[in-house]
């Protein structure tokens, strides 16, 4: 098995993920869709073989205790973001191309209120969604912007490092988990003794992590992340969740102080091929703050709906405006709508 080559059909056909795995044909992701590579499935123990050839010695060793391990390769001048894992006791292999730079904004939809998000001084701004839908590019873009227009020190903490920036106005430095720091909670707080002015945390995969950052948003910095939440309102109860239940009336209030935005996003099929994303949009102004604060979550969507002169759209909305714009399909919006009044039923 030559790795190099599946990787090198991902990039000559503009994939967005490669999937390898023992016992199963290799498939890639274009467009949103997964097509086979051949029909042949990938022998047992051909993947691992060519997986631990390249591997360092500590990573190997990692992988073979967590199981588990992301990291990025470079082919052809291409970064990839992989996952090294285990399935069946066999290894498998799922890699995003990461392309070589942020996207400017127009191209990945940015309207005036995503641009005055890079604006802000201090607080918490957060992009949600499920895997896949384009969180992490919507960080990078952000922190591009900031690192073009402001004097500004920013650190980004990740697992792995995805795009490279290289510093414009800002000075940029950029650390990866297992490599520059042990978690994302040791980083966030020694951080804090860095001097930055922005802080891109990849993830808040764990309680110690936002409150770490939670800590950092209200010290006066502005911090990006990183959630699996569907909408805005299940952002706010996740992290409220992640709490002991003694304490989180106490976490509801800082968190209604210290956060400036939730942007949860969906990626859609888009007509004439390719994916378009559709972006719910929160900003905390005084009523949504109130609600945050007095732990009325299931009230936050209605106040979305009442506040578009401040920016603020729901993700039907939001997905009612690609139609209009002929840039999705009736069906693909009836279908999407449908998905998010079934999840408003069960919340």
């Amino acid at each position: 098995m030559i790795l190099v080559n599946y990787f090198k059909q991902a990039i000559d056909r503009h994939a967005s993920d490669l999937h390898l795995i023992e016992g199963s044909v290799p498939a890639l992701r274009i467009a949103g869709e997964l097509v086979r590579i051949g029909e042949e499935p990938i022998p047992f123990g051909e993947l691992k073989y060519a997986v631990f050839n390249i591997l360092d010695k500590a990573t190997e060793e990692r992988l073979r205790r967590k199981r588990d391990v992301d990291l990025s390769w470079e082919f052809y001048d291409n970064r990839f973001r992989v996952n090294l894992h285990y399935q069946k006791g066999r290894v498998g292999l799922a890699a995003r191309l990461i392309p070589s730079k942020a996207p400017e904004p127009e191209e990945i939809g940015f309207n005036e209120t995503m641009y005055k998000l890079t604006h802000l001084k201090d607080g918490l701004v957060l992009v949600t969604g499920p895997s896949g839908v384009g969180k992490s590019t919507t960080l990078a873009t952000m922190i591009e912007i900031i690192n073009a227009e402001r004097r500004s020190h920013i650190i980004t903490i990740e697992d792995p490092i995805e795009y490279v920036f290289t510093d414009k106005q800002s000075i940029v430095e950029q650390r990866q988990i297992g490599l520059d720091t042990k978690s994302f909670a040791d980083a966030l707080k020694f951080a804090l003794r860095q001097d930055p002015n922005v802080i891109m945390v990849g993830e808040m995969r764990d309680l110690e992590t936002i409150s770490a950052a939670l800590t950092a948003a209200k010290t006066g910095h502005l911090v990006f992340s990183t959630l699996h939440t569907a909408t805005a309102a299940e952002t706010v109860e996740r992290i409220v969740d992640f709490f002991p239940s003694q304490s989180q009336q106490q976490i509801a209030k800082q968190l209604a102080v210290v956060l400036r935005a939730v942007v949860s996003q969906q990626l859609l099929p888009k007509r004439g091929g390719g994916l378009i994303c559709a972006r719910e949009i929160m900003i905390t102004n005084r009523a949504i703050a109130n609600l945050i604060g007095s732990l009325q979550i299931e009230q936050i969507n209605s106040v979305i709906q009442t506040c578009r002169r401040e920016g603020m759209i729901t993700m039907n909305d939001a997905i009612h405006e690609l139609l209009d714009q002929s840039l999705i399909s009736d069906n693909t919006a009836g279908n999407r709508k449908r998905d998010m009044d079934t999840k408003a039923v069960y919340y």
